[in-house]
């Protein structure tokens, strides 16, 4: 069965209903395609993996190729897309609602907006910039239908700025504002998701999972979170076999790396 558009961002917005869903992160239509495959019941698309598929670190790909890439994944996929929407790509707050319309015409079901600024030396928004940007994607998604699912994140931990006070303080701004679930990627002990969970009830919690945290899925759910997300890490576990396959080739001279990984004709058979 296809669903339209606006069913994708019903059944999207009742996943946080209830209970704790992992929300994977494809970076092209075939590992979306594996991933409904496997079960999953929503899909986020990833600034990096998307990123690194195009030869680029993360951070540097435009609006207008993260706008087609969106639409490209909408369309790969019958499951409801989580666009990561980075900064909102502008500087202004027009800026930001023109950006989001035109995010929420991919037909993407949720999208998330960051308070990071890329700069190192002032890694986060002012408090009253990056709320007043949440607030211009509410506008722009009540503009448009309202059906879409606004995701606030506070990068706080995920730039080095490891102020749990601050980021609770930031992320219930943006509960205010009209985000409809939080996010505070880097969170890794579970006193610091539980803090935040607490913090925001009973608008829904995202939780990161990256290769160095320690929570399993059930762990997550007990604490009360309701999504959990993997970032670019599916996409690096598929370069780290890439770049160690090739390292291979060229540095021992075998193709013994190639002895275990799965054939062309399960593959075809996947994705017929």
């Amino acid at each position: 069965m296809e669903y339209s558009i606006s069913e994708k961002r019903k059944i999207f917005r009742n996943l946080h209903l209830t209970g704790c869903f992992v929300l994977p992160n494809p970076w092209d239509a075939g590992s979306a395609k594996i991933l409904e495959q496997l079960g999953f019941k929503a899909l986020a698309t990833t600034s990096s993996g998307y990123a690194w598929s195009c030869g680029k670190p993360d951070g540097l790909s435009s609006r207008d190729e993260v706008l087609a890439h969106l639409r490209y994944m909408v369309q790969s996929t019958n499951l409801p897309i989580n666009a990561d929407f980075e900064n909102g790509f502008s500087d202004t707050i027009d800026g930001v609602i023109e950006n989001v319309r035109m995010a929420i015409e991919t037909g993407v079901a949720g999208i998330s907006i960051e308070d990071s600024t890329g700069n190192p030396e002032k890694p986060l928004r002012d408090m009253e910039d990056a709320v007043e940007r949440i607030r211009a994607a509410r506008i722009a998604i009540n503009e448009n239908g309202g059906d879409t699912f606004l995701i606030g994140r506070a990068e706080n931990f995920f730039v080095g700025v490891h102020d749990l006070e601050d980021t609770i303080v930031r992320l219930k701004a943006y509960s205010e504002a009209g985000a409809d679930c939080l996010y505070a990627p880097g969170l890794k002990t579970r006193e610091q998701i539980l803090a935040v969970v607490q913090a925001v009830a009973p608008k829904p919690v995202n939780v990161l999972m990256t290769s160095d945290s320690k929570l399993n899925h059930q762990e997550l759910a007990d604490l009360g979170v309701r999504r959990i997300s993997v970032g670019g890490a599916l996409a690096r576990t598929a370069w780290d076999g890439f770049i160690k396959a090739a390292t291979s080739i060229i540095e021992q001279g075998d193709f013994n790396c190639f002895s275990d990984v799965i054939s062309g004709q399960e593959l075809n058979e996947k994705f017929r």
